[in-house]
């Protein structure tokens, strides 16, 4: 049911946007409104706080119709749920879910989520954010980078050092609400693909944060870190998984209407082998992204699960966007037909939320875990 209403809303309605507000750099406003109205904005979280009360299977098979669109639009849906939802469900206390989750999930508010830094990129323990407490409050201060929903966000998800001497262990959680001083956007990304897509620097001076607004305990900020990314990167094999589809629909329809040497082009080895390829691949990847998701609705861990999921499916959708284009040749290079947005929107999957390189990295530690246990 659920996709099926993720289906009809993004072919008659976010449909009508994708193309213009890719051209535009264009954050999708109305469509953002519209997945709230159906409750994707918090697909997983519980009724009482807001959300659709379904789980992380419902929230992939949403968002996958909604990729297939607008990558732009689905990478906004997909923080919002899974960055910033699912920390605040799994980790705040009932006055931070009530106060924050609720409308959040509801998509009355944007959340983003801040862990990438200028120096702390694929290497999250180095934070260079601090945060000091003085009283009732933290003071932090530091630059956040390529922040996801950042210029629009209401509230996010913030870590900082909070003990310098305890490396990983000093990291800690907070909430900050955009409202707060101190708290600035700051340069605001111009990118290859998924622009509708709002990408920017949050830069903080001071800014004070209520001792109620930490996330879990002093020191729990890489736990939630990473068990978070977890989550993030089934969303993101997700959105690969849409491009990757609609590439190959657009590149299979068009193979059975362009004609050459007297038959269509489908008719051709090459092609054919081509399009089986495509079949093939981005159903494999749809299968370890549901193995993945449905784990984690089980409660179980899927740290390598998840890791293969992104991996295969983000270097899938590559594959996948450049054949297309050459299926469609001269015209899949020009913006007449949409396989040059999927292009460009596919390459962001094997960069944020975890490289492919350390995807690799993930799931050799985590293989050799279960071998050496």
């Amino acid at each position: 049911m659920i996709q099926g209403l993720a289906r009809e809303l993004a072919q008659k309605e976010i449909a009508q946007y994708a193309s213009r507000a890719d051209r535009e750099g264009r954050f999708p406003k109305e469509g953002i409104q519209k997945l709230a109205s159906l409750g994707l904005m918090g697909v997983a979280v519980p009724e009482d706080f807001g959300g659709s009360g379904l789980d992380n299977l419902a929230t992939v098979l949403a968002l996958e119709e909604i990729a297939a669109v607008c990558a732009s639009t689905a990478v906004i849906m997909s923080v919002n749920n899974s960055l910033v939802c699912d920390p605040l469900k799994l980790f705040g206390t009932q006055a931070q879910k009530q106060k924050f989750l609720t409308p959040l999930a509801r998509g009355e508010k944007l959340g983003c989520f801040c862990l990438s830094e200028p120096n702390a990129g694929s290497d999250a323990a180095n934070q260079q954010t601090r945060a000091k407490k003085d009283g009732d409050s933290y003071v932090l201060s530091g630059t956040k980078n390529f922040i996801t929903n950042g210029p629009q966000a209401d509230a996010m998800i913030v870590f900082a050092m909070t003990d310098k001497e305890k490396r990983h262990k000093g990291i800690s959680a907070f909430i900050v609400e955009k409202n707060f001083s101190g708290f600035n956007v700051g340069k605001v990304e111009k990118k290859m693909g998924i622009r509708a897509s709002s990408t920017s620097e949050i830069v903080f001076k001071n800014c004070e944060v209520p001792v109620e607004n930490r996330l879990g305990e002093e020191g729990d900020g890489f736990k939630i870190a990473m068990t978070t990314l977890d989550g993030g990167r089934i969303g993101i094999a997700t959105q690969a998984l849409g491009i990757a589809r609609a590439a190959f629909e657009t590149a299979a329809k068009y193979s059975t209407q362009r004609e050459a040497f007297g038959q269509t082009i489908s008719q051709f080895q090459g092609i054919q082998w081509k399009l089986a390829d495509m079949a093939m691949n981005i159903d494999a990847a749809r299968l370890l992204i549901h193995r993945a998701a449905w784990m984690k609705a089980r409660g179980e861990r899927v740290t390598k699960q998840a890791a293969m999921a992104k991996l295969f499916a983000s270097e899938m959708a590559m594959n996948v966007t450049k054949d297309a284009i050459q299926v469609l040749g001269g015209y899949g290079y020009c913006r007449e037909y949409p396989v040059e947005r999927y292009f460009r929107d596919a390459k962001i999957t094997e960069i944020y939320e975890g490289t492919s390189e350390i995807q690799r990295i993930v799931i050799a530690r985590e293989v050799l875990k279960e071998i050496t246990s």
